[in-house]
């Protein structure tokens, strides 16, 4: 009777391993048809994937500093600009031929 019971218990085993083998194997079956639906889903919502919006992140970062390095730059040129015009006019009045009288 040993050996019948043995029997038993080894089938029953064998059972419940290769159910557990189905499941997972239907589970895997599942999440890939989940995972292919969600990546339909999010293509056609027109998203951008995470590398394309770190590269457009990191431009607009380094436009931002130029931009930046632009406007002090033209601030500085203004500013010399300003200062030659208001000497360059102090010496061309003072740099005319006076008329004869």
């Amino acid at each position: 009777m040993s050996t019948g019971s043995n029997r038993i218990l080894d089938e029953f085993a064998k059972l419940v391993t290769d159910a557990a083998g189905a499941a997972q194997g239907v589970r895997r079956e599942v999440e890939t048809a989940l995972r292919g639906q969600a990546e339909r889903v999010l293509n056609s919502m027109d998203l951008v994937q995470r590398e394309e919006f770190e590269a457009a992140r990191d431009m607009a970062v380094k436009a931002r500093e130029e931009n930046a390095k632009l406007t002090a730059r033209i601030e500085a040129l203004e500013a010399r600009l300003a200062a030659s015009s208001e000497g360059g006019e102090a010496s061309a009045t003072s740099a005319r031929p006076r008329a004869k009288k």
